[in-house]
C-alpha cells in the first residue's frame, strides 16, 4: 500500500488467528496529538464514541496513567455502562483495560498507538487482548464493527469542521 496516496478510512477489523486479539487500525487526516485528546479528554470523547444510535454518558473520567473511567452508553430507557482503568498514558500510547458491565468476566486489556504518516495524516493502531478465543468471538459479533466505524465517521466530522485544535 502507498501510504501517501492510500488510507484506511474504514477501520480494518482483524482476529488473530493464533491470540484471543483483535487489531484495528485506521487513519485519519489529523496529527498524533489530535487523535490523543479525542482519546483522552471526556468532552471530546463522548461526543464521537460508540454507534450513532447511542448516546454517551461520562460517569468519571481520569485519563492518566494510573487513572480511571466510567461511561455509560444510553438509548431511551437503556444504558450500557463500561469501565477500566488507565495503565498508561502518553502521547505516543494508551494502554487501559476495557469492561463491559453486562459481561464483567470480559475484560480486555487495550493499547492504542499513534503512527503519524504524513501529509496531515496519522494512522490509529489499536490492540485488545481478552482471555479466551470464545470472548473475542463475542466481542466480534457484539456490533463493535458499527459501534467503531460510526463512531470514526464522527470523529472525522468533528476533524474537518476544526473542532479539534
Amino acid at each position: 500500500m502507498n501510504q501517501s496516496t492510500d488510507h484506511i478510512t474504514t477501520a480494518t477489523i482483524e482476529a488473530d488467528p493464533e491470540l484471543p486479539v483483535i487489531r484495528i487500525t485506521r487513519d485519519f487526516r489529523a496529527t498524533p496529538a489530535q487523535l490523543f485528546t479525542a482519546h483522552t479528554d471526556p468532552d471530546v470523547y463522548a461526543r464521537w464514541v460508540g454507534p450513532d444510535s447511542l448516546g454517551t454518558v461520562i460517569d468519571h473520567w481520569d485519563a492518566c496513567t494510573g487513572g480511571s473511567y466510567r461511561f455509560l452508553n444510553t438509548r431511551g430507557d437503556e444504558e450500557y455502562g463500561f469501565h477500566g482503568s488507565f495503565h498508561e498514558v502518553s502521547p505516543e500510547r494508551i494502554v487501559q483495560t476495557f469492561t463491559f458491565e453486562g459481561h464483567p468476566e470480559g475484560v480486555s486489556l487495550e493499547t492504542m498507538t499513534f503512527e503519524e504518516l504524513g501529509d496531515g495524516w496519522t494512522r490509529v493502531h489499536g490492540h485488545s487482548l481478552v482471555g479466551t478465543f470464545e470472548a473475542r468471538e463475542m466481542m466480534l459479533a457484539s456490533g463493535m464493527e458499527v459501534g467503531i466505524n460510526e463512531g470514526y465517521a464522527a470523529l472525522d466530522r468533528m476533524l474537518a469542521a476544526g473542532e479539534l485544535a
